[in-house]
Order: structure tokens, then C-alpha cells, then sequence
């Protein structure tokens, strides 16, 4: 039976980042990857017109200045394939590939109290024990998989976004539906209305989205780029959401019409997600939610020309931001297509599939292919996929039955010598989580070298920690106004799944203090042991 000292699950940007953190210091580690690839998600998510939503500069490892100056990014939203390139070279690079095993999907994850050591089991039978099990799954990387009535039945072909097939997809003369308007789904309808005979688009809920102003980049924008890049990511770090711009203190109603107008409008065309932050409080205050949701409202209508389109294609059901935004490159235009259509299936719902295609309440449409644009288990789907099983034989989805707890995001009661990247309670899907995965994955590694140099065996977050840190999470997020919609934000997506707000809301920058904070009060919230706790009493408590 293999034994490395960390066992990490997920070879994505996180899983990647974590063993260049932990090789760093010293600490041998283990990747163990489900797919045959690295990546990721973006390995999985490879349907036409899937593109990153943060700038490329941005969306990427800032650990090396080598690597800052020699990759050279051809757009400023990059592609998926860009991406995995990217991911490739870095682990290349970096001799990252010696260390990670592929085609191994872990199935169980089981805790020896006795020994302070973790038991893998993947899906072909073999085992792997490690001092410390690292969780590095995502938090968009478990798909929601629908099942209708009749599915089985459809005599087309039944697709998932977010694991789309390695061969090329023709869609030439085909009539395709599209499941879903969030991101994939929007940025999807463009690619394929190209190409298709007819294409659906079945909407549920309207979605906000900014136009992506995406374009090619050239030398000198590059060259700036790489001039500055130390001043660039250090405004980053210390930026709210890690894309690198803060919002002035001037609040939205305490400018002139005009002045606010030209704000947003600059904004709209330039900044993505980060429209959010053109003033201080889009997302804190109703009414200057409601100014910033009627622009981008006025700006969506004027890109539809039919007028029953224009009421169900722009979003009426909640505020700007409160669910996750897109940004798109023509989605509403090309509703203007011949060939293109929408089912609401708010207003019409999903009846059954037939070998046909799909019935819905008003009719049948008839299709060639289906994609379920669908969306994820967000957060914690992946994360209680395996089977963990923690101290006393508690299983971490029993642990979180009634919703996550953790400490800063970190490690949950209960489950020794076990911690996650990216994971609920960590600023994860409100932040350029890249910027987030780096803090995270640095953090750690300088905590198990300290651990490992002072002999500790055993460590373990408290059950008051986590407590303290989920009901603050919570406190930030009632601050806020995402608790005013359902969203992947708030486990609102998932029939059954607890009603909690999951991600930190309180800023990458905020987020980062507190973990300095914890590891100069040496780790504050972890009981650190020198010998298991089922054998000693020997315990340095940092509660």
C-alpha cells in the first residue's frame, strides 16, 4: 500500500498549485485525478464557446516570474483549449506530472483514528494512505444531470456541457435544444446558431449578462502587461473580488444622474463582473441594486429587436448579482437569427421527452440533439461525491447534513488532518478563485512544514472554531443582498439541499487577513497533537 505524506484528489488549477506549494516545502504529495487528462474543469467543459470570465493576465499562477514572462496569452477572455494549454505547460514546466496519477477516481476516504492516517480507495480497488488528505475537487465541477420523464427514449443524442465529449461535435444541419441560460448556456447559443438548422434554447430564468468585450492582445498590451506584472497582481491581492479594481467610496445615489449613467455605461463595455463594483454598494443596498439592475435591464432590451422576447430574454425575478452574472459574446443577438428560438419553460414546462425531441406544455419540439446546459451541485457537490468518513465513523455528508462547517474555509470538526482548497467558507466562487486557490494552497503549505518540524500528527479545527467562522460567514453575507434570490450561492439550485449561503462574501482581501491571523496566533482554531488523540492527551489547543 502506497504512503506519501499528502494525498491531493483533483489535478485541476487547484490540485496543480497545491503540489507546487507543498514540493516547495519539502513535503512529498500525491495527485490523484478521475480523468485520463489534467485540468480540471477545464479539461471536462470543452462546449463550443467555453471561455474564462476573468481576464487571462489575471486567471493565472502567479507563484513564478518565469512563467509570468514567457507564456504569452492570445486574447484577454482566454478559450478553454487556451486554458488547458496553459495548465499543461505549467505542469510540464514545473516536472508536476511525476507526481500525479491519472484514471483514478476516489471512492472512499476513510480516517484510522489510531494511527492519524487517511485510507483512499479508488473506484479500481486500490488503496493509498497519506498523513493528510487535501481536497482540491472545485466548486463548479459537479453537474447537475437532469432526468425527465422519457428521457431514455430520445432517440437523439443527449449531451452534458460540463463533460463534453473529446470529438468534435457537428451540428450542421441538426436541430439542437439548449437546457439552461446560465454561462455555458449562453455562451454556447452563439457558437452553435452558426452552424445548426435550428436551435432551442429552453429557458427557465432569465439571466443578467455583460457583453465580454473580448479581443485579441497585442504585443504592446502584453509587453505593459509583463512590465508591471508584480505592481498588477499585488492590486489584485489586495483588491474585493481578486480581478484587480476596487470600487470608489462615492455610493451610487450620491452622484448626479449623469455622472452615475457615464459611470455604468464605462463600466458595461469594459470590466465584466467587475460592473458590480462600479459603485460601493450594487450589492449591499436594494435601491442601488435596482439602479444598477434597470441599466443592464435598458442595455439587454436594446440588444433583442422582437418585443415578446425582449419580456422573457431580460430578467425580472431578482436584482443584478444576486445569482452569478454572465458575460457573453452575442448571446441576445442571436435570438435575431431565423434559426433560433426560446422555450420558456417557466411559462411551458418540460412535460417528457419523446423519441422525437422534447414536449413541453405548449408543443413539441423535435430535435436532433439535446445539451444539458444545466449548471452544478455548486460549492460542496464534488466534495461529497467520495465517501469521507471523519472520526467515530461520521460521514462528511452527515457532517453537513444541514450545511457546511468549517473553519475560514478551511478544515471541518471532526475530520483530522484533512483540509480543502477553495471549499465553503472560503471566498471561492465571489472571488477570481485562482487568486483565491494560490492564498489558500501557500497557507497550507507553511502550516503542515511548521506542524511537521514541531511533530505534530494530528490536527483537527474545533467545533467552536467552525461554528464561529460559519455564523460569521453568514453575518457577511446578511450584509449583503444575495440572499434575496435562489442561486448556487445558497444550495437554491439543488431540490433538497440545505438553504445556506456558502462562499466568505467578505473579500479576498479581508479573506487573506484572517488567515495571517490564524497562523500568528499559530494556527488558531486547530488542536494540534502529538500523538493521536484516540492514544494521548497531548494536545497544544489553538481554540
Amino acid at each position: 500500500m502506497a504512503h506519501v505524506e499528502t494525498l491531493i484528489v483533483g489535478a485541476g488549477l487547484a490540485g496543480l498549485r497545491a503540489l507546487y506549494a507543498l514540493g516547495q516545502k519539502g513535503i512529498t504529495a500525491t495527485v490523484l485525478e478521475a480523468s485520463d487528462e489534467i485540468g480540471g474543469v477545464w479539461n471536462h467543459n470543452r462546449y463550443p464557446g467555453a471561455r474564462c470570465d476573468v481576464e487571462s493576465f489575471d486567471y493565472s499562477y502567479s507563484f513564478s516570474e518565469e512563467l509570468e514572462q514567457e507564456w504569452r496569452w492570445t486574447e484577454r477572455y482566454p478559450t478553454q483549449p487556451e486554458i488547458l494549454r496553459y495548465i499543461n505547460h505549467v505542469a510540464d514546466r514545473f516536472d508536476l506530472r511525476k507526481d500525479i496519477v491519472l484514471n483514478t477516481r476516489v471512492e472512499e476516504a476513510a480516517y484510522d483514528e489510531d494511527r492519524a492516517i487517511w485510507t483512499v480507495t479508488a473506484a479500481d480497488g486500490r488503496t493509498r494512505t497519506a498523513n493528510v488528505l487535501m481536497l482540491c475537487l472545485g466548486q463548479l465541477s459537479a453537474p447537475k444531470i437532469p432526468s425527465y420523464p422519457g428521457q431514455d427514449t430520445f432517440a437523439g443524442k443527449l449531451i452534458i456541457s460540463a463533460i463534453w465529449p473529446k470529438e468534435k461535435i457537428d451540428f450542421t444541419g441538426k436541430r439542437v435544444g439548449i437546457i439552461g441560460t446560465g454561462s455555458s448556456g449562453m455562451q454556447m447559443t452563439p457558437v452553435i446558431a452558426e452552424t445548426a438548422a435550428h436551435l432551442t434554447v429552453f429557458q427557465r430564468t432569465a439571466n443578467y449578462s455583460l457583453p465580454a468585450a473580448n479581443a485579441p492582445l497585442s504585443d504592446e498590451e502584453v509587453a505593459q502587461v509583463k512590465a508591471n506584472y508584480a505592481a498588477r497582481r499585488e492590486q489584485i491581492r489586495n483588491s474585493p473580488s481578486g480581478l484587480g479594481f476596487r470600487p470608489g467610496k462615492v455610493k451610487t445615489l450620491e452622484v448626479s444622474d449623469e455622472d452615475r449613467e457615464a459611470a455604468l455605461e464605462k463600466s458595461y463595455h469594459r470590466l465584466g463582473f467587475g460592473f458590480a463594483l462600479t459603485f460601493p454598494d450594487i450589492l449591499l443596498n436594494e435601491e442601488a441594486n435596482a439602479v444598477a439592475s434597470d441599466f443592464l435591464k435598458r442595455k439587454m432590451a436594446e440588444r433583442v429587436s422582437d418585443p415578446e422576447l425582449k419580456k422573457k430574454l431580460v430578467p425580472s425575478d431578482h436584482g443584478f448579482g444576486t445569482r452569478r452574472p454572465s458575460v457573453d459574446g452575442g448571446y441576445f443577438e442571436a435570438f435575431a437569427r431565423d434559426n433560433v428560438s426560446l422555450a420558456d419553460i417557466r411559462e411551458h414546462p418540460i412535460v417528457e421527452f419523446t423519441p422525437e425531441g422534447i414536449r413541453t406544455e405548449e408543443k413539441l419540439h423535435e430535435l436532433d440533439i439535446v445539451i444539458f446546459a444545466t449548471g452544478f451541485d455548486a460549492i460542496t457537490g464534488a466534495l461529497l461525491k467520495p465517501r469521507i468518513v471523519g472520526r467515530g465513523g461520521q460521514t462528511l455528508a452527515e457532517k453537513w447534513a444541514d450545511g457546511p462547517l468549517t473553519h475560514l474555509g478551511l478544515a471541518t470538526a471532526g475530520f483530522p488532518n484533512l483540509v480543502m482548497v477553495a471549499g465553503p467558507g472560503s471566498p471561492s466562487v465571489l472571488s477570481n478563485v485562482i487568486v483565491s486557490i494560490e492564498e489558500q494552497a501557500d497557507w497550507y503549505a507553511q502550516m503542515l512544514a511548521t506542524m511537521k518540524a514541531e511533530g505534530t500528527v494530528e490536527f483537527e479545527t474545533t467545533e467552536t472554531a467552525e461554528q464561529g467562522w460559519t455564523d460569521y460567514v453568514q453575518v457577511r453575507a446578511r450584509e449583503t443582498l444575495y440572499g434575496t434570490a435562489d442561486s448556487f450561492y445558497n444550495g437554491g439550485e439543488v431540490a433538497g439541499k440545505p438553504r445556506v449561503f456558502m462562499p466568505y462574501s467578505g473579500g479576498v482581501r479581508h479573506y487573506r487577513l484572517k488567515l495571517i491571523e490564524c497562523a500568528d496566533a499559530h494556527y488558531a482554531g486547530f488542536e494540534q497533537r502529538t500523538a493521536p488523540l484516540a492514544r494521548s492527551t497531548d494536545v497544544a489547543a489553538n481554540g
